[in-house]
């Protein structure tokens, strides 16, 4: 067990971290794009966020792939899983999204890893999603306020 809670501790510390620094990063990119249209600065809001859950969920599928096949007594994952590093990301995707288990489930210690990963990913996309109502709040004022219209 204990090898398992470091394993979900480095995840969850990693993807955490990366997660603030992608936010960060965006938050300062948008900054300097105030050449394009507001509508395509929420989409590179909406795409950046995208894409840092897609990298997190490969973080936890390279945990998964990894602890798989070491000999640490974590258990490992089952059902329709071929042990193969699509499989785990598909696992990882679905765990992430708190979308549940089906064809492939986790079994020994690998269920903390990923029960973990659920309320991990539940955390990151309510994180992504405030951060795009702060976005498009500005955003709003902004088209409020755009050519022949007074500020709010």
């Amino acid at each position: 067990m204990i090898p398992a809670m470091i394993v979900t501790m480095i995840l969850v510390f990693s993807t955490v971290l990366f997660h603030y620094e992608a936010l960060r990063l965006l938050s300062g990119l948008l900054s300097r794009l105030g050449a394009i249209a507001l509508r395509a600065r929420v989409l590179v809001v909406v795409f950046a966020c995208f894409a840092a859950h897609t990298i997190e969920v490969w973080v936890y599928a390279f945990g998964y792939y990894i602890t798989q096949d070491m000999l640490l007594q974590f258990g490992g994952l089952s059902g329709a899983y071929e042990d193969t590093l699509a499989d785990a990301v598909y696992f990882s995707a679905v765990t992430f999204a708190s979308l549940g288990f089906g064809d492939v489930f986790p079994e020994g210690n690998t269920r903390l890893i990923a029960g973990v990963e659920a309320l991990n990913g539940l955390v990151l996309i309510a994180w992504s999603a405030s951060f795009t109502y702060l976005a498009m709040q500005e955003f709003w004022s902004l088209h409020a306020s755009g050519p022949g219209r007074a500020p709010r």
